[in-house]
């Protein structure tokens, strides 16, 4: 099923059963269990830590930090948080999950091979169906734009047809990733065949400073792609030639499935990231003109800013 379907939109869908893994915190480096579980009708993705009895709702509002991940939190509760959830975000929007309970006995999604397709595979073993409710898409009615100091931009756009379309420019100068560009329009399968096995990566140069503030200490060859100037560190190398700029846009997908519902729009970016894709959400739901619901017909009291499940 195609999380970006083509309109009019249908019903809602969920897993038809659990399934769980279990996997390494890419930045915690804890051992944490992870069970994806069907989710009630209209209650959208939510995150259940068991560890201390706390659920968080998977939206834009509710990110509570963008170093190198993105985080989700409770406002006043600083230890009711989970990083690290783009990847699973983007393979559940991807394969058309609507209502789903991403349950975690630790602070952290597993990264497993650091790309979304250990994520796939297990929503594929457990298999989807429909359920009541119907689904509708945020249409994106003219141009929001976010940019930071760096250079970095982002932005939503109207699109000509009912998807989600996507386009991303990324430059590492001096290293091996150098300028990459790609675009798509993102659906079950082109995210599937295109961007869901590109992996996370980073810097060697950053690593032990990453380290010394408490971050990437689950990482390694294993789970991230690792570049020394011209070099690839990975003794089985990249997975495509531009598999830093599809694992960018992979990223794109989930961050902005934290809007709650499809997008039927273009995005187009240069070096953005995590912080600039959140501040895109809140952009645009901070004005009422920039998008509306579209699909089933909305009872009113329903037409508001999607920021609850």
């Amino acid at each position: 099923m195609d999380g970006f379907a083509q309109l009019p939109l249908g019903r809602r869908r969920r897993l038809a059963a659990s399934i769980s893994c279990r996997g390494v915190g890419l930045h915690s480096g804890a051992s944490i269990t992870l069970t994806l579980r069907p989710g009630q009708p209209g209650q959208g993705v939510v995150f259940h830590r068991t560890d201390i009895d706390v659920t968080i709702p998977a939206r834009h509002d509710h990110v509570v930090d963008t170093r190198l991940c993105t985080a989700l939190g409770l406002p006043g509760q600083s230890e009711a948080r989970v990083g690290t959830v783009e990847h699973v975000m983007a393979a559940l929007a991807a394969a058309g999950i609507d209502d789903a309970v991403v349950e975690l006995d630790g602070p952290e999604v597993p990264i497993l091979d650091g790309s979304a397709e250990p994520f796939l595979f297990l929503i594929q073993c457990a298999g989807t169906t429909e359920q009541p409710g119907t689904l509708r898409a945020i249409e994106v009615l003219k141009t929001v734009r976010v940019q930071d100091t760096q250079g970095g931009w982002a932005e939503l756009e109207p699109g000509d047809e009912p998807f989600f379309d996507a386009a991303l420019s990324i430059e590492f100068a001096g290293t091996a990733i150098g300028t990459q560009r790609f675009s798509l329009r993102v659906t079950a399968d082109s995210f599937r065949e295109e961007l869901a096995n590109a992996r996370t990566f980073t810097l060697a140069e950053e690593v032990n400073h990453l380290r010394s503030l408490g971050l990437a200490q689950g990482g390694g060859l294993h789970n991230a792609v690792v570049v020394d100037g011209p070099l690839v560190l990975n003794p089985g190398g990249l997975r495509r030639p531009d598999e830093f700029v599809r694992h960018k846009l992979l990223d794109v997908v989930g961050d902005l499935a934290l809007a709650g519902h499809p997008i039927h729009g273009r995005f187009t970016g240069h070096r953005s990231g995590h912080a600039l894709n959140n501040q895109l959400l809140r952009a645009l739901f901070a004005d009422r003109s920039a998008w509306r619901f579209a699909g089933a017909a909305i009872p009113a009291a329903e037409t508001r800013i999607p920021v609850a499940a």
